[in-house]
């Protein structure tokens, strides 16, 4: 009966995101869903880009073994990423009418960074999207008692993705991001209210947390462990400013207002929501809590499934598992969309200069597939890896190699083409020095190393005799060619 339910709710969305797709016509429409969406969708689909697998799944297991201080990263790093973002850069980059994060990189810099920084971009959300398929592999194998492989489970929930989001692209995104959204938060409250009456009240749950230190958020105060604090705030916090998934929501907003005040609001909501699945899985310690002792030594990812499962009514198990799906596959269509449009936008049409809009557009589908057979694959190579080591790693390459160009570019006047070039060169370089080298990243974050290598190198490569052209783009209006 709950299978039904799911398949149910997976046919409702998949019908939802092909009626949206009906107002695709062109690239615009299918990367920025033509610059039209209103404030509230704006919110709901920067909320909807963080809210995933990792926040439901991955979160809480850190939280129940770590407390506060081992969620930095995320929600705490990444929902103050959507606010930076709001604040800093989304009315610039909202007035240049760009169609990807990459066309800023060509328009500053040239052509050579456009292509590195893309390839950059589009590295990093193998990572990102592999946990979100993950945890529907994890999703289909706990509805199906087991009968339903984890790979099976894959391949299922891609495939309910693929298919809305590669004839709808981001206006398909964004609709069915903003009923997912409404099914998420109302069902993730009512499960909290109910494990709250079954744990004794909230403030058992509260008294319990507290009592196992949960709360505690900042490090101890010594060197090695505030600069490890700070190398882990920072890997979502700015190695997710860069992307393709947040810029597409900056700039398919239909003002400045809504890409700036839309981002920030969407941020600060997702910092706040994220205690709710914290809090659900500290109940479990006292609802369940030989079970609970049991999978955090097993799979501290499984707590929040078995609890629903093994002690809440059915309608709740629909709930917790609508609510879950909604996350993983709003999430996961958002990260399935950004890299294919770079792709197409930054690198394919190098190679056709000459193509139409409507070449493109084809192009931007098959992209989607295509990258979505290799995100299925990568998955499937990877599991077994943490949801949330998944999603912390993806980050650190944009960090060290497209965040510096952008921020010096948008900042500072006096950034060239070699500056952005020894910031990507040393940056990624540094970062790959200590990674390997187990001395190193044991004594010092490997991503604070590679960004401060890549701050050096923008400041000494622009500041030096030029050897490279400094040559800038004007910029183009969206859905033209960029050719």
């Amino acid at each position: 009966m709950l299978i039904t339910f799911i398949v149910l709710y997976l046919l409702v969305t998949i019908g939802i995101g092909l009626w949206a797709a009906k107002r695709v016509k062109n690239t615009a429409d299918f990367a920025v869903a033509g610059r039209h969406l209103p404030m509230y969708m704006i919110i709901t689909t920067t909320f909807a880009t963080w809210f995933g697998s990792e926040i439901v799944l991955g979160v809480p297991a850190k939280f129940i073994e770590g407390g506060l201080h081992a969620v930095v990263e995320d929600p705490f790093g990444a929902g103050m990423c959507l606010i930076l973002v709001g604040l800093f850069f989304a009315g610039k980059l909202y007035r240049m009418t760009l169609l990807t994060i990459s066309d800023y990189y060509r328009q500053r810099y040239g052509r050579s960074i456009e292509i590195i920084c893309s390839l950059i971009i589009m590295l990093s959300y193998l990572g990102w999207v592999s946990a979100q398929v993950t945890a529907l592999g994890l999703v289909f194998n706990l509805l199906s008692g087991g009968s339903i492989s984890i790979p099976m489970g894959m391949t299922i929930g891609v495939l309910s993705i693929l298919v809305y989001t590669l004839w709808g692209g981001m206006w398909s995104v964004a609709v069915t991001d903003f009923i997912q959204m409404i099914i998420l938060v109302g069902g993730l409250l009512v499960l909290a209210w109910f494990a709250s009456d079954m744990a004794g009240g909230a403030g058992k749950v509260i008294d319990l947390a507290v009592s196992r230190d949960l709360f505690k958020f900042w490090p101890e105060p010594s060197w090695h462990e505030i600069l490890f604090f700070f190398g882990a705030a920072i890997t979502m916090m700015l190695g997710s400013i860069p992307q393709q998934d947040v810029f597409q929501r900056v700039m398919s907003a239909d003002s400045e207002k809504a890409a700036t005040h839309g981002t920030v609001i969407g941020g600060s909501a997702y910092i706040l929501f994220a205690f709710v699945p914290m809090f659900l899985v500290a109940s479990a310690l006292i609802i369940m809590p030989e079970e609970t002792a049991a999978l955090l030594k097993d799979d501290p990812q499984k707590v929040l499934p078995s609890l629903v499962m093994d002690r809440m009514p059915f309608i709740m198990q629909v709930l917790f598992f609508g609510a879950l799906l909604s996350a993983i596959k709003s999430c996961a269509s958002a990260t399935l969309l950004a890299p294919s449009v770079t792709f197409t936008e930054n690198i394919w049409r190098q190679f056709r200069t000459g193509a139409d809009d409507r070449e493109m557009l084809l192009t931007m589908r098959i992209s989607v597939l295509v990258f979505a057979i290799a995100v299925l694959w990568y998955s499937i190579r990877m599991e077994g890896t943490p949801i949330y080591e998944l999603v912390s790693s993806a980050y650190q390459v944009p960090l060290v190699g497209a965040f510096v160009p952008l921020v010096f570019g948008l900042y500072w006047k006096r950034a060239t083409t070699q500056g952005a070039l020894c910031a990507v060169a040393l940056g990624i370089g540094v970062w790959c020095v200590f990674m390997l080298t187990p001395a190193l990243h044991e004594a010092f974050p490997q991503q604070l190393a590679g960004l401060l290598g890549a701050m050096g190198g923008m400041v000494a490569g622009s500041l030096l005799p030029q050897k490279f052209s400094n040559r800038q783009e004007p910029a183009q209006p969206v859905g033209m060619s960029q050719a």
